[in-house]
């Protein structure tokens, strides 16, 4: 990271851990135990950077932070084997069902924005723009063994065969982008190079001068020097995706919220309560500095205001 951030106990933080039976002088001689997160490849980065400036003001506290995907990470998180998951959408009905089967209470916190960025070699002059529609024609179900070349989605593209690249079937992104270009969530052509891992996407499409690929706008910004992004064209012109347009709404349909989703049981444990509420604090900061769009001032107040009473209850 490029700082270390001056941290002090809230008093959220204080009232939180008190109302969830910790004490408010924890911090005084350092919290020792442990915090487990898993999920979205998306959200990584962000509960990475927290993660790393945690360690500074609490040592002792062991932060183990993975990535699953938002699904494998729900998966986790309904059997109690996580403290957080970390989510690029919010949870589906059959989750919640899950969590309600295995007496999995749960908040959920609103922590950034994002864009989704469709990226392109280098070396691709020709699909600089592309439509929804154009979107949707080359990813939808139907065009598994049919729409093959560049030249079956746009007239004057060349007739070579396209490579894609997108996240796997468990990732919350591939649940927002079927959902935002296809109509449905989770229908695509399966014919495509699926991963979990964002920078295998990166180095596939930049390895490829025919390749295509979608994932979040962090690691396009930390790779723009390896891929090109498209502009998308949702009926208004081609909009670049990026801090401004994501955050202003110009990136329609192609922006979203992302979340973590704490455990009711997890926050029995003053270590817990104490890195979320530094999570919350540090999230404006550290959201911009990897690449993120930070929520209002007012808007991580009120997600403050919920971890408050989420604990309260406790």
């Amino acid at each position: 990271m490029k700082k270390t951030f001056k941290y002090a106990i809230t008093i959220a933080t204080a009232i939180s851990m008190m109302a969830c039976g910790g004490t408010s002088d924890s911090n005084k001689d350092g919290l020792t135990g442990s915090v487990s997160i898993d999920g979205s490849s998306t959200v990584f980065p962000i509960s990475e950077a927290v993660n790393e400036e945690y360690s500074e003001v609490q040592p002792k506290v062991k932060v183990v932070v993975k990535s699953s995907g938002t699904g494998g990470g729900f998966r986790k998180f309904v059997n109690g084997e996580v403290d957080i998951n970390d989510a690029s959408r919010p949870i589906k009905e059959k989750e919640k069902s899950a969590c309600k089967e295995h007496n999995v209470n749960y908040l959920e916190l609103t922590i950034a924005y994002d864009g989704i960025a469709v990226v392109i070699n280098k070396e691709n002059d020709w699909a600089k723009t592309i439509t929804i529609a154009e979107l949707k024609k080359m990813w939808e179900p139907v065009a598994e063994d049919v729409v093959m070349k560049w030249s079956d989605i746009r007239e004057g593209w060349p007739a070579e065969n396209i490579k894609l690249y997108g996240p796997g079937t468990a990732s919350g992104t591939f649940d927002y982008f079927t959902k935002a270009i296809v109509g449905k969530e989770q229908a695509s052509r399966s014919d495509y190079s699926p991963n979990e891992d964002d920078n295998v996407l990166v180095n596939g499409v930049a390895s490829d001068k025919y390749a295509l690929g979608y994932f979040g706008l962090a690691y396009y910004e930390e790779n723009k020097d390896k891929i090109n992004v498209a502009g998308i064209d949702n009926g208004t012109g081609a909009v670049i995706p990026s801090l401004e347009t994501v955050k202003s709404g110009k990136y329609a349909p192609l922006s979203r919220p992302l979340f973590i989703y704490i455990n009711s049981k997890s926050i029995e444990r003053p270590e817990v309560i104490d890195f979320v509420n530094f999570y919350l604090d540090m999230a404006p900061d550290l959201v911009l500095e990897t690449g993120y769009i930070p929520l209002k001032d007012e808007e991580y107040t009120t997600e403050k205001k919920k971890f408050l009473d989420f604990c309260s209850k406790k």
